[in-house]
């Protein structure tokens, strides 16, 4: 298989915003690896074994679902001999937090690593970092097409959205999880840093794709900015919807 590529992020500090609830709330983060790139289609035909070869090996995997995400991380692990960081009952997914394996980055390292030490929407040029809809491209481009930010990763902004561990808003979304970053037919309003959409764990999108990381943790249900705890306490807060947002029930 293709090698997967980590950068080796730092510890810090990284403020998120919950948009429902009018809440910030400030992370700390212990060093932990990302991957330079997306995964590719390449990388993902190989491992999870679907045996065909794609026309353009170097652009982002898409219309691949969270679940399917998980399973390529779990495959990658036992491919290089590591602990997965993912087991399964029917639907559900548990995430070992010790694990050295391959994982989705949570939401806020996500985000830490996207900003590379920025605070404003961008980590530079729009149009130097990100495919965006004012390129006019009609399906992802390779990776690595556009500048990287400070800590090397590229694309983190524009091309496809990523899929994060971190469930959206599970009072009003159920299971639906985390994407970050915008993809090639968005404007500019919705590639940037801190925007948050979400899906059901079985959806898959063309322009909807992942990145890995790394990293084992000593707490058993929370690491890096998310909690077991809180999740169940999230799913039973409500209160009145930002306008433009659509609940389940």
């Amino acid at each position: 298989m293709q090698d997967i590529e980590l950068a080796r992020i730092p510890s810090g500090t990284v403020m998120l915003h919950d948009a429902r609830r009018k809440l910030r709330r400030m992370v700390s983060l212990e060093p932990f690896e990302i991957g330079v790139f997306a995964v590719t289609q390449e990388q993902i035909s190989e491992l999870l074994g679907e045996g065909e070869e794609h026309p353009h090996p170097r652009r982002p995997a898409v219309d691949v679902s969270w679940q399917r995400a998980i399973r390529f991380c779990n495959a990658a692990s036992e491919w290089e001999g590591l602990d997965p960081a993912y087991t399964f009952d029917g639907e559900d997914v548990t995430w070992h937090v010790d694990s050295d394996g391959y994982r989705l980055p949570t939401e806020a390292e996500w985000e830490y690593a996207c900003r590379a030490g920025s605070t404003g929407p961008h980590y530079g040029l729009l149009r130097d970092v990100a495919w965006t809809a004012a390129d006019g491209a009609s399906s992802p481009r390779d990776v690595g097409g556009k500048m990287p930010n400070l800590f090397g990763l590229f694309d983190t902004l524009g091309n496809v959205w990523e899929w994060c561990w971190d469930l959206l808003d599970p009072a009003r979304y159920g299971d639906y999880r985390v994407f970050r970053g915008g993809g090639f037919a968005d404007e500019s309003y919705n590639v940037r840093a801190s925007v948050r959409r979400g899906g059901g764990p079985r959806m898959h999108h063309d322009d909807l794709g992942f990145r890995v990381a790394r990293g084992g943790f000593d707490a058993r249900d929370e690491a890096q900015g998310w909690s077991a705890a809180a999740d169940r306490e999230r799913a039973l807060q409500d209160g009145p919807l930002p306008t433009g947002w659509t609940p389940l029930r």
